[in-house]
């Protein structure tokens, strides 16, 4: 990877672009961060070479980020996804919003397809995030303190199951699985508001989350992802155990993360992709 290139973050919720920029402060590569609005951190720019866009902004983004003389580009961090059908788009964004809400009745996979699409017909060239903070990606085996039972495993298998159906029809990346069988499944709401719905289902308890890629994932953006507070979300749910697809997941701080587990007496699993 050229490290000299400049590169342009644009930043969602969350701390992976935190660690963007400071994978990028500790190389010395050029950032221009460029902050979704009621997305993006402050403190994610402080300091930093950066600008404000709304999601609908589109000519505004592709025109700052050739201005700050931007090559490479990488997209992270927890986005909604919008009501195209209420977007008020500027002129570049309402030529592209008919394939978006084409793409948007697939599935958000397609979506994404779209977003890179575009990126790249502007000329950048779209990255993964793990190309710039190496260590994101999730090793396989036991990756805490606690280990999974041969009960637990049954429970992990079923889910993995559960999660790549919900991905091939690009609905979803995560289930919830208990007592051999999937009760919960992830939707457009995302991984933290399954598990928030889990904390009333009785049949959770003693469970697993299950994160895995989609069949045919845009690895360039929006990889399945977890950190302390998906620990804390499992935890609460009462799940016994989190496990994700090693090498097509992100762990957001492997060692804060394990260390969360270990403490919530979870365990946390990196399972290779055949399961």
């Amino acid at each position: 990877m050229d490290t000299k290139a400049k590169l342009g973050l644009i930043a969602g919720a969350g701390m992976v672009p935190a660690l963007v920029r400071a994978a990028c402060n500790q190389t010395g590569r050029p950032l221009f961060i460029a902050a979704l609005n009621g997305f993006c951190a402050p403190a994610t720019v402080a300091d930093a070479e950066h600008g404000w866009f709304d999601m609908t902004q589109v000519g505004r983004l592709f025109d700052a980020l050739k201005a700050a003389g931007v090559s490479d580009v990488v997209i992270c961090g927890a986005v909604t996804r919008p009501d195209f059908g209420k977007l008020l788009p500027d002129w570049r964004g309402a030529r592209l919003l008919p394939r978006f809400i084409k793409a948007g009745l697939q599935g958000d996979d397609a979506v994404l397809r779209v977003v890179a699409e575009t990126f790249e017909a502007e000329g950048f060239r779209l990255i993964g995030v793990e190309a710039v903070v190496a260590d994101l990606l999730a090793p396989t085996g036991q990756l805490g303190a606690v280990a999974a039972s041969e009960a637990d495993w049954g429970n992990i298998r079923a889910g993995i199951v559960a999660a790549r159906a919900l991905g091939v029809e690009d609905k979803g990346q995560a289930a919830v699985a208990a007592n051999g069988r999937a009760i919960g499944l992830e939707d457009q709401a995302g991984t933290d508001a399954l598990l928030r719905r889990m904390v009333d289902e009785p049949a959770a308890r003693d469970g697993v989350l299950v994160k895995c890629s989609k069949p045919g994932q845009e690895r360039r953006v929006d990889l399945p992802t977890i950190g302390t507070s998906t620990v804390a979300n499992a935890a609460a749910a009462g799940l016994r155990g989190i496990a994700i697809e090693a090498g097509s997941a992100l762990i957001v701080d492997l060692g804060a993360t394990a260390a969360a587990a270990d403490a919530a007496g979870l365990y946390l699993i990196g399972f290779d992709n055949h399961g």
